[in-house]
């Protein structure tokens, strides 16, 4: 760490802890060359994951579109907001796991529907209903024929 003082390039902690929001740590240095003290935060490099739209539109990953399809699809439905929440933590820590930049909405729609369909299958075929954009009413038929045929 380079001393905003004398510019020298070596310093020792002296102390360290967390900082008031939690998010940083605090660090107290002295210059191993003047031997000023100073303070440094360190704090961990979050690269933003953007998402790539189907009509090829790209925004910054907002894990609150994921709740809010979650919560539509499950309206009236014996599914808790707790597991809603989970699955929707779940799928931004999978995301950001991941080592690309880039994610499309297919890809994050498979998450859900993954992970919807073994919750409650009236919510998995109306998250499907939109997420697949059902042209017809035979390729609707198509998915919940695939539900009865796991059974």
């Amino acid at each position: 760490m380079k001393c905003p003082f004398c510019g020298y390039q070596e310093s020792k902690v002296v102390d360290s802890r967390h900082s008031e929001d939690n998010l940083s740590i605090r660090r107290r240095r002295e210059c191993l060359g003047c031997q000023r003290r100073f303070t440094t935060y360190e704090m961990v490099e979050v690269l933003p994951m953007v998402v790539v739209k189907k009509d090829g539109s790209r925004q910054n990953f907002d894990k609150s579109k994921i709740l809010t399809g979650l919560q539509r699809s499950c309206v009236n439905r014996p599914v808790p907001v707790a597991e809603m929440e989970r699955i929707t933590n779940e799928i931004e820590q999978a995301v950001m796991n991941t080592m690309e930049r880039e994610i499309s909405t297919d890809q994050i729609g498979e998450m859900v529907m993954e992970r919807l369909k073994p919750l409650d299958e009236v919510s998995y075929i109306r998250f499907a209903s939109v997420y697949r954009q059902f042209k017809d009413v035979n390729s609707f038929m198509r998915e919940l024929t695939k539900i009865l045929e796991e059974k």
